[in-house]
C-alpha cells in the first residue's frame, strides 16, 4: 500500500486527534479516518463525531501511531523552513533617493523593498528631481535620473530605449520597483526566511512577482489589462496602485489642524508603509501557505491514476489548500498529456467536494464542468437525477458539487468525464 496523510484537527480539550489516510489498493482508492484517544479521557465523556463512510479494516493502533508519527516528523521538519525571521529595528545611515512630487506605488514599493535589506534597513529617503541633490545625498536612486545601472545603483525605467523585463515572455517592462525586485528580491526573501532552500526561494520569488509585482510594473509602464479592441466591463480601483494614488494630497486639500496643505513626504511615508503591508501579506501567503502545499499537489498529481484510471481526477485529503497554480505548473513540469479536470477534497463539514479545474489564466472558464442537468439541483432531487445515492448539490454554474461519500463524489466526476 501507499499512504499520504493529513492532520485534520486536534481537539485539545478532549485530546482527540483525527487523522485521515489515503490508501491505494488494487480495488481502487479508499479513505479511512483513524483516531486516538488519550488514556486520561474516555470516549464516554464526549460523543465521538460521526464520520461519513467509516472504514474499519485499517483502524489499528499500530497504523495510527505510524500515521501520527509521520505527521509530526514531517510537520516538525518543515516548520523552520517556512518560519519568518523577526527583523531588527536598526536604521541604516545610507540614503535612498527618489523623485519628489506626485508619487505612485512603483517607487513606494521600491523603497520598502530596499528598506528590508541590512544595507538599507529603514534608511531615510530623499525625494527630489534635482539630480545634483540626489547625487550628493543618495546612495541609491530609483525611478528618477534617466539611468539604469546596477553597478552605480541607479534604477530608472523612463529611458527611450529601455526594455528590461522579468523574462522575455512578460507583457510588461520592469518599473523601478520591478528593477529593485529583480536585483534584490531574493535577498529580501532570504532575509525574512533564512532557512528557505534555493529551489523554494526561486519558486517564491517567481510567485510573488506574478501575484504582486507584475501588476505594479504593468500599471506604471502603461500596459492595459485587456487587449486592444476589447472594452473592459468595469474598472477596478481597489488595487494597491489605486490606494497609493489616493494618498497623494488632493489639489484642494487642507489640513484641518494646521490650515496648510498636507506634507507630501509624510504621505509618501504612508505609501511606503501601505506597499509594505501588501508585500508582506503576499510574501507570507506564498511562503507559508503556497510552498508547503506544493508537495501535496505534486503527490496527488503523480498518483492520479490510483484515483481514477482516466488520470483526469486527483484527490486531496482536505480543502482550503492552495492548489490551482501549483497544478498548472506541475502539469507542465511532468508533461501531463491529459490535463486534470476535477479535484476531490473534503470541506470543513466532512462533505466531499468535486471541483472543476479552470482553464489556466481564466477565472470562470472550466476545462470541464459538471453535467448541465445537475446544475442548481440539490439533495434527493439530485440523487435521483444523477443516480448517485449521497450526491448533495451542484452549483448552478457547474463548477462545484458535493456528496457525503468519497465514492459518490468520485462517481460525479467520472460521469462528467464520460459526457465530455
Amino acid at each position: 500500500h501507499s499512504y499520504f496523510f493529513w492532520l485534520a484537527s486536534a481537539a485539545t480539550s478532549s485530546r482527540l486527534i483525527w487523522t485521515q489516510a489515503l490508501v491505494a489498493n488494487p480495488s481502487g482508492v479508499r479513505f479511512a479516518r483513524l483516531f486516538s484517544q488519550s488514556a486520561t479521557t474516555s470516549l464516554s465523556t464526549k460523543p465521538a463525531r460521526k464520520l461519513p463512510n467509516p472504514t474499519t479494516n485499517v483502524a489499528s493502533h499500530l497504523r495510527f501511531h505510524q500515521v501520527s508519527t509521520a505527521l509530526k516528523m514531517s510537520s516538525d521538519a518543515a516548520a523552520p523552513l517556512f518560519k519568518r525571521a523577526k527583523l531588527d529595528d536598526a536604521i541604516s545611515q545610507k540614503v535612498i533617493g527618489t523623485h519628489s512630487g506626485t508619487f505612485q506605488a512603483d517607487e513606494a514599493m521600491g523603497v520598502f523593498l530596499l528598506q528590508q535589506l541590512p544595507e538599507y534597513r529603514n534608511s531615510p529617503v530623499v525625494r527630489s528631481r534635482d539630480l545634483q541633490v540626489l547625487e550628493e545625498k543618495a546612495d541609491i536612486v530609483i525611478d528618477v535620473g534617466g539611468v539604469y545601472n546596477h553597478e552605480t545603483k541607479r534604477y530608472d525605467h523612463h529611458q527611450r530605449d529601455y526594455d528590461e523585463r522579468f523574462d522575455p515572455e512578460r507583457c510588461t517592462k520592469l518599473s523601478a520597483s520591478g528593477l529593485v525586485y529583480r536585483h534584490y528580491g531574493k535577498d529580501v526573501l532570504k532575509h525574512h526566511y533564512p532557512l528557505l532552500p534555493d529551489k523554494l526561494l526561486q519558486v517564491a520569488y517567481d510567485k510573488i512577482y506574478d501575484k504582486l509585482m507584475m501588476a505594479l510594473d504593468a500599471i506604471d509602464t502603461g500596459v492595459e489589462m485587456v487587449p486592444e479592441g476589447v472594452e473592459s466591463l468595469y474598472r477596478d480601483s481597489t488595487g494597491l496602485s489605486s490606494r497609493v494614488g489616493r494618498l497623494n494630497p488632493r489639489w484642494n486639500e487642507v489640513d484641518a489642524e494646521t490650515g496648510s496643505k498636507p506634507d507630501p513626504d509624510q504621505r509618501f511615508a504612508l505609501a511606503v508603509k501601505l506597499c509594505g503591508q501588501d508585500f508582506l501579506s503576499v510574501m507570507t501567503s506564498v511562503v507559508e501557505s503556497d510552498l508547503p502545499a506544493r508537495s501535496f499537489v505534486e503527490e496527488a498529481l503523480l498518483k492520479r491514476t490510483e484515483v481514477d484510471a482516466s488520470g483526469e481526477i486527483i484527490a486531496f485529503l482536505s480543502g482550503g489548500m492552495p492548489w490551482r497554480d501549483h497544478l498548472y505548473e506541475l502539469e507542465k513540469i511532468h508533461e501531463v498529456e491529459k490535463l486534470i479536470k476535477f479535484v476531490l477534497y473534503t470541506d470543513q463539514s466532512g462533505m466531499w467536494r468535486v471541483q472543476a479545474v479552470t482553464v489556466e489564466g481564466k477565472a470562470f472558464v472550466n476545462r470541464l464542468s459538471l453535467p448541465e442537468k445537475w446544475r442548481g439541483v440539490r439533495d434527493a432531487d439530485l440523487a435521483g437525477i444523477a443516480n448517485i445515492k449521497t450526491a448533495r448539490f451542484v452549483h448552478a454554474a457547474g463548477f462545484i458539487g458535493g456528496a457525503d461519500e468519497y465514492d459518490d463524489a468520485l462517481e460525479m466526476a467520472r460521469v462528467a468525464l464520460q459526457q465530455q
